[in-house]
């Protein structure tokens, strides 16, 4: 008798980066890479756990670094993953696309395996109790002062003054649990960032990861990154972009005079003019109840607290002053780090050179690392957005050596350069879209 054959498995299927690449549009599959597998996400976007179009950004691309950055639980997830999984990568083909760093990113690559092993993935739970409880004492502490000093000037303007803080730092602090920085579970760190983000400050969570992922995903990217859409509406931003739009004769507004009026419908707008009322329209239209309810929980609260000390009226305007105050305070700390940096369609270039090419730190201080939350450290927060904050201070040198090895510009600047550069890079982008536009 002739020997029996050993059972076969299912032949792989081998792909192409063309072929990858070619799968990426609206109206089309939807395919993307990590560690060379192919999978399929067409049918998938709409189920995703981060939003549909976070995860499509990457559609046509490698993805290896994005998924290893933004997932805690990674083993967890690869096995929903299998279902999508249609091949892999030809054994000729590069590990990495031609458009991107190979060197850099290996070398990324390692620093995470680096970074891992010092424990700087691990939170401590003290830091984030105390963060919490001095948010907590503030908001006791604003009331206490109508309470006791009455609802004169003097006393009003304090209040605002102290709840404006509230608001903002617990904007910073709803941030870490949104990108699950604190707990090692995300059942955690989701059931805190809608108490936090919901009940202390009124904004569903659900939003807030809609658009936060988006631009860590594609920082500065046009038509990814929805933190610059206010191109070309109101804004003309970055270099290139801004001559684009003069050359196509587009004038949506008189752009070189943007760094000025940036003071006028910026800073003190964004919150109490827009935010304010979008937030709304977003839990309604998508049915997320749960969000609405925490919203409501903030609004009640706040409600019950000061209209008894001020009155339906003093009330409405206390809390117009304060988020016009933390509006300020918020867009001013969110754009000193990206405004000012290089602004463009995606590339697809590599995770480091993505990261860095969009974004900028402020000088470490006690105070900076309070104001800002430790977003001053944005481009630790952009390389690795699930590290605890306390822990970007510890990682920046091994980031800084990285990139001196590697050619790559680190840029640090003091606070308020920071945020003179904002108006610097506006009224520079302002004036190449006018030549352009008067000219070419």
């Amino acid at each position: 008798m002739a020997p029996e054959t050993p059972a076969q498995g299912p032949t792989p299927r081998y792909f192409t980066w063309n072929e990858v690449a070619q799968r990426s549009g609206r109206d089309k599959e939807r395919w993307l890479v990590i560690d060379r597998k192919v999978y399929n996400i067409s049918e998938f976007t709409r189920q995703h756990p981060g939003g549909s179009r976070v995860i499509s950004h990457y559609a046509g691309q490698d993805a290896t670094d994005p998924f290893v950055a933004f997932h805690i639980n990674k083993g967890l997830v690869r096995k929903y993953m299998n279902s999508l999984l249609i091949g892999e990568l030809s054994p000729e083909q590069p590990s990495f696309e031609p458009t991107k760093n190979k060197e850099l990113t290996e070398e990324f690559r390692e620093l995470q395996a680096t970074v891992e092993r010092m424990g700087l993935m691990k939170a401590n739970p003290v830091f984030f109790l105390l963060y919490l409880l001095h948010i907590l004492l503030l908001d006791v502490i604003a009331w206490l002062t109508l309470w006791l000093f009455g609802t004169s000037f003097l006393p009003f303007l304090l209040c605002a003054v102290l709840l404006s803080t509230v608001q903002a730092q617990a904007g910073w602090l709803q941030h870490d649990f949104g990108h699950l920085s604190v707990f090692s579970t995300s059942t955690w760190n989701h059931l805190l960032h809608h108490f936090v983000i919901g009940h202390l400050k009124g904004a569903p969570a659900s939003w807030w990861n809609h658009l936060h992922f988006q631009h860590h995903a594609k920082p500065n990217c046009f038509r990814k990154d929805p933190d610059i859409n206010m191109h070309p509406f109101f804004f003309a931003l970055g270099k290139i972009l801004s001559v684009e739009l003069g050359k196509q004769k587009k004038k949506y507004m008189p752009y070189n005079h943007q760094h000025r009026y940036f003071f006028l419908i910026g800073p003190p707008a964004l919150l109490p003019l827009y935010f304010q009322w979008y937030i709304f329209y977003f839990v309604i239209q998508r049915k997320k109840w749960v969000d609405l309810a925490w919203m409501i929980s903030f609004y009640v609260r706040i409600f019950l607290t000061y209209v008894p000390l001020l009155g339906l009226k003093g009330f409405l305007g206390l809390f117009f002053m304060v988020r016009f105050l933390e509006s300020n305070w918020f867009v001013w700390v969110t754009q000193m780090n990206h405004i000012p940096m290089h602004i463009d369609y995606d590339r697809n270039v590599d995770w480091v050179s993505t990261q860095l090419q969009a974004t900028c730190n402020v000088h470490k201080s006690a105070f900076n690392d309070w104001f800002s939350g430790h977003l001053n450290f944005q481009i630790e927060h952009h390389l690795f957005p699930t590290m605890p904050r306390h822990n970007y201070h510890k990682v920046a040198p091994l980031v800084q050596s990285l990139c001196a090895k590697h050619g790559v510009e680190y840029q640090s600047k003091p606070l308020f350069s920071a945020f003179a550069d904002i108006v610097h890079s506006l009224r520079e982008s302002g004036q190449l879209w006018l030549d352009a536009y008067l000219h070419q």
